[in-house]
């Protein structure tokens, strides 16, 4: 068996997930069909908008929350490319937002003209909207095959947290007192007799990652693991680290050795793992006394 995430390096390709995909163009003829309705929708609201401003605000009126954030997305493209989609969605902030962003939206004007040059489906965008149909679905897959293994193996352990989708844990909702309350984890092992926290974790699939977004990965990861294990340490837990991740964002840079050094650097409170390796990787001497050998 081998002793540490490092230790997998040498073949690492064989130790990660790789999820499925979908072929370009077969995808058009589904995509189309559901996102055909968006477009209708929106080319009325600019038909019937004075100005760019009052078309956002017309959107963020839309109650349905799916046919929203879809709206917000085609008028990222058509209308304001700078604004991230994430604010665009905030319905209760759309008179901030218009107030922050306005001056750099398109005028009006040349949104009908844009849209109007662009047949019903628009093919292109349909497919770029398509993207977002399942993002996070393989996060969620990841989770939820990872939920089914551990009880396979550790019946009596209890495991809590969103299979899937849902709320995250928040720690200040576990720990008494924790510093960060609002800390989000995606699942939670204890001990049900000893009343105790053996682990908490997170769990991301990488598809492709690497540049920034690397760096911001791995750097919250040492940022999580510090919070919680200096809180552990301070209140005499035995409460450790899980970080479970896959994909083939894992083999990009330095994303394997930036992991393996995090799991290094607290000597057996953390441990990073891929699903294929939770068999060798996860165990009752790890999880009660952080022996990882």
């Amino acid at each position: 068996m081998r002793t540490t995430f490092a230790h997998y390096k040498a073949d690492a390709h064989n130790w990660i997930t790789l999820a499925s995909g979908e072929f370009y163009p077969d995808i058009l003829i589904d995509a189309c069909l559901l996102y055909a309705p968006v477009l209708e929708i929106f080319g009325r609201l600019v038909r019937t908008s004075e100005s760019s401003e009052r078309l956002f605000m017309q959107i963020a009126d839309i109650r349905e929350g799916w046919m929203r954030i879809q709206l917000s997305r085609v008028f990222k493209r058509y209308v304001s490319p700078g604004t991230p989609v994430e604010m665009l969605k905030k319905k209760s902030q759309a008179a901030q937002i218009c107030a922050s962003y306005r001056d750099e939206f398109r005028p009006i004007h040349e949104v009908q003209a844009a849209f109007s040059s662009r047949p019903i489906p628009d093919e292109p965008l349909c497919a770029l909207l398509w993207e977002y149909k399942d993002r996070g679905k393989k996060g969620y897959d990841l989770t939820e095959r990872f939920f089914t293994l551990f009880r396979s193996r550790f019946p009596d352990l209890p495991l809590i947290g969103p299979e899937r989708a849902g709320r995250d844990v928040l720690l200040g909702k576990v720990f008494s007192e924790y510093p960060n309350p609002k800390r989000p984890v995606d699942f939670i092992i204890y001990d049900e007799r000893k009343a105790t926290i053996l682990a908490v974790g997170l769990a991301r699939y990488d598809s492709d990652r690497g540049g920034a977004q690397e760096d911001d990965r791995t750097g919250g990861y040492r940022d999580c693991a510090r919070e919680i294990l200096t809180y552990a340490q301070q209140h005499d837990l035995p409460t450790k680290v899980i970080f479970l991740n896959d994909g083939p964002g894992l083999l990009l840079g330095s994303m394997w050795n930036d992991y393996a050094a995090i799991e290094e650097a607290w000597g057996g409170k953390v441990l990073i793992t891929t699903l294929r390796m939770v068999p060798e990787r996860i165990s009752a001497s790890w999880l009660y006394i952080g022996d990882i050998l």
